[in-house]
């Protein structure tokens, strides 16, 4: 692999995380699964997969990773500021209430339960070509309750904040890696370019 190769981690303790490996994958960058904190090592960026909360709390508790993924995220000089990507439950991993990176409170199941799963077209600020949407693919999906006021919402439905980003850290409700659009995962591994320059 070349120097301007990104490695970015993919949390793999349950949940979507291959799919999101693809999509790294098919633009350009060098993905390592994440199990356990001596998975981080190097990592140009981490994506915290779609899955069930409860179940990956567990899984970050068991293999100690809750403080390595905080400190990975972090900026500095608290932390390495690598740039972070949640996506779904990776959203609710992201708030106050678990990994703290986001000043955020995730609502779960917020637009109910499977049944209720749908697909709508979104205005994603910062994407590439906004005026062209960008299609969410919800499945109990959650939703940003509150947020404080470094946390910028970049898009929504009916109203509620469905992706946002606090410096380098960004979080959608939607699974992004699902849909053959890559533009979510281009904006977080711009995120991480623009940082390794």
């Amino acid at each position: 692999m070349g120097d301007e190769t990104p490695l970015i981690g993919v949390l793999a303790l349950q949940g979507g995380f291959e799919a999101h490996a693809r999509v790294l994958r098919r633009l350009g960058a060098e993905v390592r699964e994440v199990r356990v904190p001596a998975d981080l090592e190097g990592l140009d960026g981490l994506v915290i997969p779609g899955g069930e909360s409860t179940t990956m709390t567990l899984g970050i508790e068991r293999e100690g990773l809750a403080e390595p993924l905080r400190a990975l995220a972090a900026p500095p000089p608290a932390g390495c500021g690598v740039p972070v990507l949640g996506s779904c439950a990776g959203l609710i991993m992201l708030d106050r209430e678990h990994l703290g990176l986001m000043d955020m409170r995730a609502q779960r199941n917020a637009f109910g339960r499977q049944v209720r799963s749908f697909e709508v077209d979104l205005v994603v600020h910062g994407i590439e070509d906004p005026a062209r949407p960008l299609r969410g693919v919800f499945i109990r999906a959650p939703w940003v309750a509150e947020h404080g006021p470094g946390v910028e919402v970049l898009a929504e439905v009916d109203g509620h904040p469905v992706a946002a980003r606090e410096g380098e850290v960004f979080a959608v409700a939607f699974h992004a890696e699902l849909t053959d659009d890559e533009r979510v995962h281009r904006l977080f591994l711009d995120a991480v370019r623009a940082r390794r320059a």
